[in-house]
């Protein structure tokens, strides 16, 4: 057995040894209550160890690193963008659109999630799962299996992105303990200072209008989105013609 084997591809079960006490997916559970708790930081092989009621060299059965535990760790949170018991409607817009969704609210549950998928490569049972279901929904609209690896990977980019940047303003505002009202009015009169000079008549529009229609993080999440796929289904393939779409 090396470290550079895929975790999914070596047993869990050894041929010799002694029997294994618990599984990955009680290791990868484990993992997930420390970070939902306590963040990423707070993972340590020896704390999962004694969370599990193990040693801490057993841990080493089941994975080669702690890296491998956080392979683990997202691939089992994947599993909560596809519910077992919903099948991925027809309409391929409305397929994506739920699984932003639902991407969306797990991210929200695990907030470790967003950071931390986005710099790994997803290569476990779940995610394949994953990918097949939103390939599925854009198969036999005349598009070349790239071009549908780019839009699945476009959604969940701007999933991705959009938790990353809500979960980072609402950390900063817990860490100055001040509202958003708060915050912003600490920046008031140098925003009024720079309208004085006339030199941003954006920047004066956007302070008397902006957020009259869009206040909500879920309201903006889903103005973006429905932007997003509207982009996505406006560069389609003409009924008829031939070949992938392709970009001018």
């Amino acid at each position: 057995m090396t470290g550079h084997e895929n975790l999914w591809m070596r047993p869990e079960r050894p041929a010799r040894g002694p029997r294994p006490s618990f599984s990955r997916a009680a290791l990868a559970e484990a993992a997930i209550r420390v970070a939902d708790a306590e963040g990423l930081e707070a993972i340590s092989m020896r704390r999962l160890a004694a969370d599990l009621g193990a040693g801490t060299m057993s841990l080493y059965r089941y994975v080669t690193s702690k890296d491998e535990v956080f392979d683990l760790m997202v691939d089992t949170a994947v599993r909560e963008y596809l519910p077992e018991d919903r099948r991925p409607p027809d309409d391929w817009v409305e397929g994506l659109r739920l699984l932003a969704w639902q991407a969306r609210r797990t991210m929200l549950r695990h907030p470790w999630l967003a950071p931390l998928a986005a710099g790994r490569p997803q290569a476990g049972p779940n995610s394949a799962r994953l990918m097949e279901t939103a390939l599925g929904m854009l198969d036999g609209l005349g598009l070349s299996v790239d071009e549908m690896l780019t839009l699945v990977g476009a959604v969940f980019a701007y999933v991705n992105g959009y938790i990353q940047s809500e979960l980072a303003e609402a950390e900063a505002l817990r860490r100055s303990g001040l509202t958003l009202a708060q915050r912003l009015a600490q920046h008031l009169s140098f925003i009024q200072s720079l309208i004085a000079t006339g030199e941003y008549p954006m920047l004066e529009r956007m302070t008397k209008e902006a957020g009259r229609q869009y206040m909500g993080a879920d309201d903006r999440f889903a103005y973006g989105l429905d932007r997003l796929l509207d982009g996505v289904a406006a560069g389609l393939p003409r009924r008829g013609a031939e070949g992938p779409a392709r970009s001018r």
